[in-house]
């Protein structure tokens, strides 16, 4: 029997990172047994090649590994639910998101871990880009991840912070597939976000379609954002001290609601938890509007068990989780987002790329039910759909490029 959690779990995955000695190896394209093989590959003959992407620095998309390579960085300020672990022990997850890379996507990612935050960690990941294809930011805590993308937008290759946007992109595509199976309006949704780190931000600006085109984006009814603290609203004491819970304040809850996550809950049609273990009971669950959809995403331990959310009446209920129906994970869209994004050559992730991947993981089940609203996470099928529509997208909004 495969055991799925405690002592034995443990110790059997450190026994496999110490044989293996980590997950992922280079592993060379080209023979290097003859003087001949060595001359291409090496010197002489690689200067021809140092020659031609001096002349036009694009060529290095036709010539190196850059098409297919994704760097995966990371400050270890925010680890899976470790907190500020630093870059030494944040490697085996990064080797672990390198590994799903290749395996989804084919695409060849290599971590590159900082040990702590410097004040030119911008121009750090800038000064490594050549040699990437995209970037992919991973576990930086909020609200430094906002400005650390925000920065990177203009560098000529995708940049994307997989903790907000690939988490906002699965939660859309789960919302449409869910609508379809309770029958309701998807701009009719009101909703409440519990968590208001990276992913919650990103989650609210995706569904309210702040800073999306609205020609390709569909906006919900009200989106009403909690953290420990309660309904973040315009007027709570203290909330200019993070100018991103500050914004949040000023796009969501319109009607000024305030109070605490029951206060917030009543009435409402989804739940999307993005906080902590058990924050969510039946009680308020049942102050919701009838068959409530649940999104309850903290890992490892959900907001509410999905036993505890169906008998106080969800109708369709996800976690993060793999041993439950509806596990809503990053790995739907983040390798088909870079895949499609490499083939396309573009120049950034932009709101098209994202909208049309999370349309074709949820086109990926086209019958929806109450306990299959998404895809399986091991179906590569999903990744080349994503791929194909995130490239499709980026050639039609401008953002690919002829190479």
């Amino acid at each position: 029997m495969i055991p799925v959690s405690g002592k034995e779990l443990d110790e059997e995955v450190l026994a496999l990172h110490r044989k293996h000695k980590g997950k992922l190896e280079i592993r060379p394209k080209v023979p290097l047994k003859t003087k001949l093989d060595l001359s291409r590959a090496y010197t002489p003959g690689v200067a021809e090649v140092c020659r031609a992407i001096a002349k036009d620095r694009n060529l290095a998309y036709k010539y190196t590994l850059k098409a297919n390579t994704i760097a995966i960085v990371t400050d270890g300020s925010a680890v899976l639910g470790l907190g500020n672990i630093g870059g030494y022990a944040a490697i085996p997850v990064m080797e672990g998101k390198a590994i799903l890379f290749k395996e989804f996507a084919g695409i060849d990612a290599f971590p590159i871990c900082f040990e702590s935050y410097e004040t030119d960690f911008v121009d750090q990941v800038k000064n490594i880009a050549p040699v990437f294809g995209g970037i992919n930011l991973e576990d930086i805590a909020a609200p430094k991840c906002f400005e650390v993308e925000d920065a990177l937008q203009d560098i000529g290759i995708p940049v994307m912070h997989d903790d907000q946007h690939g988490t906002a992109v699965v939660v859309l595509a789960a919302l449409i597939n869910a609508c379809e199976v309770t029958g309701r309006m998807f701009e009719d949704l009101r909703i409440v976000i519990c968590g208001a780190g990276a992913a919650g931000f990103a989650i609210s600006r995706l569904l309210k379609c702040i800073g999306y085109d609205p020609n390709v984006c569909t906006m919900v009814s009200e989106i009403t954002v909690c953290d420990t603290k309660g309904i973040i609203h315009r007027g709570r004491e203290g909330l200019y001290r993070n100018k991103y819970k500050f914004i949040l304040a000023d796009e969501t809850n319109r009607t000024g609601r305030a109070g605490t996550l029951v206060d917030a809950l009543e009435g409402a049609d989804v739940f999307i938890g993005v906080s902590g273990p058990g924050v969510l009971t039946e009680e308020m669950i049942r102050r919701m509007d009838k068959d409530p959809i649940i999104f309850a995403m903290a890992n490892p331990v959900p907001e509410i068990m999905p036993e505890q959310a169906w008998h106080a009446g969800a109708a369709v209920v996800g976690t993060g989780r793999s041993d439950y129906p509806n596990q809503i994970n990053n790995v739907l869209a983040f390798p088909g987002i870079f895949r499609g994004a490499l083939d396309a050559c573009a120049s950034r992730i932009n709101d098209e790329m994202k909208i049309a991947a999370a349309h074709a993981i949820a086109a990926a089940v086209p019958e929806p039910k109450k306990d299959h609203i998404m895809p399986n996470i091991l179906d590569k099928e999903v990744t080349r759909r994503v791929a194909a529509a995130v490239k499709d997208a980026a050639v039609r909004s401008g953002c690919g490029r002829e190479v």
